[in-house]
């Protein structure tokens, strides 16, 4: 455990460093979000009952999903790794005396949570300062943000455990490009990325709530702004528990079956 936890270090310590990149993409999510809750309020003061949300938990929303945009995000992977799977020096990785698995969602981890770390705050503060319904609202009592939280890292660690399917998977493809662009694809829509799940019609939102796309972003971004609560919470996280167990499991079954067929040639 001890050497994972080294990976995570330096790697988290490493991400740290990419701050003019951090900056540009806070410009990016000010923006975006700014653009998304001004067309959400349009949509709102036509019908404001015609929607499964209210105004402000819509809006606490798009400011949360701003803020960790990096630590749910389909499309965060590490292109060194696929680039390694490509060009065959992940030879180099597989010499060491460790778990391939483990060391890759060590570094993932690392990179979705120093991203997290550098841009989370500044839209955090500017949206608990923008005036209601606008800004993100306060968690109603303490018990419903230590289940935010708890749901947020599953979350993190569901979207990670999905990546190295996709890492995996390139193990059995000429080039990453097609396996992680159709991922990034559905998870960014099926995770509520693009539409809040809620906003669904109920058939194809019941099934999308059970898949584990859902269990990423949708999760803890609706259990702190109150839409998830009392029972319905208590089974979101457990599946979120579930999603991550089974996809671990296949990522590994997946990782030993690419370890037997892997064939190295050179010197």
């Amino acid at each position: 455990m001890k050497k994972y936890l080294s990976f995570f270090r330096l790697r988290f310590s490493m991400g740290l460093q990419y701050r003019v990149a951090a900056f540009a993409g806070l410009v990016t999510q000010f923006a975006w979000g700014g653009m998304l809750i001004l067309a959400y309020r349009a949509f709102y003061r036509a019908d404001p009952n015609a929607f499964p949300m209210t105004f402000q938990a819509t809006a606490t929303y798009v400011w949360l999903q701003q803020a960790f945009l990096m630590l749910f995000q389909p499309w965060g992977f590490e292109y060194d790794i696929l680039e390694a799977i490509s060009s065959g020096s992940v030879a180099y990785e597989l010499c060491r005396p460790v778990s391939v698995y483990n060391m890759w969602f060590a570094r993932t981890v690392a990179t979705r949570a120093s991203a997290t770390f550098l841009r989370c705050w500044p839209v955090l503060i500017l949206g608990a300062l923008l005036p209601a319904p606008y800004g993100i609202s306060a968690p109603s009592c303490v018990q419903q943000l230590l289940w935010a939280l708890l749901s947020g890292i599953l979350g993190m660690l569901v979207s990670s455990a999905i990546c190295m399917l996709v890492y995996f998977s390139t193990f059995y493809t000429v080039n990453s490009t097609g396996v992680r662009t159709i991922s990034a694809c559905l998870t960014d829509f099926l995770q509520g990325s693009v539409i809040p799940l809620p906003f669904m019609p109920d058939g194809i939102r019941q099934v999308l709530e059970l898949l584990p796309f859902a269990a990423t972003l949708n999760a803890p971004l609706r259990i702190y702004s109150g839409d998830i609560a009392g029972i319905t919470l208590i089974r979101t996280v457990v599946l979120q528990f579930f999603w991550l167990g089974v996809l671990v499991a296949a990522g590994k079954l997946l990782e030993r079956n690419a370890m037997k067929k892997t064939v190295i040639q050179g010197g």
